[in-house]
């Protein structure tokens, strides 16, 4: 695809993504020239890119920590910092692993394709999430409410339990990009009024679902770091958290003692 663009498109493309604001404007066109057919096509997708929504939901992928994951328009798109709960799951050498509020299943895809024949389990509250994560190839994914749509048949075995929950605090909401902020589910970012709401409904519930040697890994922020150690351990468990410079990322890690 893309044989057909004519340069002419090519630069204009680049040049109304520069006036958007897109810091990589020649790079950004050159992905978008790839999946589009035609000119017509790379206009309505630079269209798109303009507007705000983010270059992996215009494209319908994203490469993430190995593997290429399918995107709707409306779904958590996967962030590079992420790739620290993927490297810590694999770490773990997991033979069940359960992706919870997984959104594409990019997470749980990407440890697979680290740790090929593992038990994978995926669920989300989002109906479009669900759809995604099915599309890209999981087979068992559950949806609803947290631990709520899982088979009884998990309990105890979890040895890795991805729970890259939302965990912006609902007042900064407004600071966000407006590529998420605009294009990707509220529910997928709104972690109530210190970010840890949905992390704590996850670690309470945890023990009955962890193996005797699983782990929880969630990323959080450095100043949730104190709170969400103090969360691990009202529930019984141990916690730890694990940082990444080049990264910027923040991973806590719940384990039994």
């Amino acid at each position: 695809m893309g044989v057909t663009i004519t340069e002419d498109a090519l630069a204009t493309a680049i040049t109304t993504l520069r006036a958007a604001g897109c810091v990589f404007a020649e790079e950004e066109a050159a992905v978008l020239r790839e999946v589009a057919p035609d000119d017509h096509t790379l206009d309505v997708f630079v269209r798109r890119r303009a507007q705000g929504e983010p270059l992996e939901q215009v494209v319908g992928h994203a490469d993430f920590a190995g593997v290429r994951v399918r995107l709707r328009p409306g779904v958590f798109v996967p962030r590079v910092r992420s790739r620290l709960l993927v490297d810590l799951a694999a770490r773990h050498d997991p033979r069940v692993v359960l992706d919870l509020c997984c959104g594409s299943g990019a997470l749980g895809l990407a440890v697979r394709h680290r740790r090929p024949g593992i038990e994978l389990h995926a669920a989300d509250l989002d109906p479009a999430a669900t759809a995604c994560a099915r599309a890209n190839g999981i087979a068992d994914v559950h949806e609803g409410d947290l631990y709520a749509p899982l088979p009884d048949g998990l309990r105890g075995r979890v040895d890795v339990l991805l729970a890259n929950v939302p965990y912006v605090a609902t007042a900064h909401l407004p600071l966000l990009p407006s590529e998420a902020r605009d294009h990707e589910p509220r529910l997928a970012l709104d972690g109530g009024s210190d970010g840890l709401d949905i992390f704590r409904r996850v670690i309470g519930s945890a023990p009955t679902w962890l193996s005797e040697t699983g782990v929880v890994l969630s990323e959080i922020t450095g100043a949730q770091e104190g709170p969400a150690l103090e969360v691990i351990g009202r529930s019984g468990l141990d916690g730890d958290v694990f940082y990444d410079e080049d990264l910027d990322a923040r991973v806590v890690r719940a384990k039994r003692p």
